[in-house]
């Protein structure tokens, strides 16, 4: 499945800003995978963490074979060897597994989370060890499809203002500007600012100081559940 979004976010993103209207005419609709399971939405993005897509898609796959559905149940009871076995870290062998336990004793309620305003939300899942502010609310935007997450930590949403509107940095009074132009649809923003992050349109380039270019995409990497900044 992917994020939803149609005509009525992206007229209104036309209207209120021009220059991010003609980002969208060039791009055209943009599919992005979207998981709609809170409880393997969470594991994935631990897992994805400070590696590669590649690495955590190994990791993933490994994991669906060793225990077939991927639900509290079965990672509760898992040995942290045998997580770490599959290719991850031990640290993200505790995180996954103490998160599976709280749901399995009901100590976490997905349910709950998933009614949540969006602020509550994130900070719900970033009590979560492992769980950081930015993979809180990429796990909005990408597995409860929130319409208006547009995250000042994610380094590739900076790195497409900086291209789309010609900023050379963006600090958060800069970064708020924008965030309130584009609510209540900041993360259908947030998609095309990713894909011109991770080049999309060619004669966009990156004015920032050199030292501040790096670490961004829009999926992690540049399309799934994320974007760029990753965290432990």
């Amino acid at each position: 499945m992917y994020f939803l979004y149609g005509d009525k976010e992206t007229e209104y993103l036309k209207r209120k800003d021009k220059v991010l209207g003609a980002v969208i005419e060039t791009i055209g609709h943009i599919d992005r995978e979207a998981d709609d399971d809170l409880f393997s939405s969470v594991i994935h993005h631990i897992i994805g963490q400070q590696i590669s897509t590649k690495a955590q898609t190994t990791i993933w796959q490994r994991m669906k074979d060793r225990f077939g559905e991927i639900n509290a149940a079965t990672v509760s009871t898992a040995d942290l060897a045998a997580l770490q076995s599959l290719g991850m870290t031990f640290r993200k062998a505790e995180y996954i597994r103490d998160f599976a336990e709280k749901v399995q004793n009901g100590e976490f309620d997905l349910e709950h989370i998933s009614r949540l305003p969006d602020s509550e939300a994130i900070a719900a899942l970033a009590s979560l060890k492992g769980i950081g502010v930015w993979t809180a609310e990429m796990i909005l935007l990408f597995c409860l499809q929130r319409p208006d997450i547009f995250s000042f930590d994610d380094l590739a949403i900076q790195r497409g203002l900086r291209m789309v509107y010609h900023h050379r940095t963006i600090d958060r009074k800069l970064f708020e500007k924008y965030r309130r132009r584009f609510t209540p649809y900041g993360s259908v923003a947030s998609l095309y600012l990713w894909a011109v992050a991770g080049g999309a349109i060619p004669d966009m380039k990156d004015r920032a100081p050199k030292k501040q270019s790096g670490r961004g995409t829009g999926k992690k990497r540049a399309g799934h559940k994320g974007g760029a900044n990753r965290e432990l």
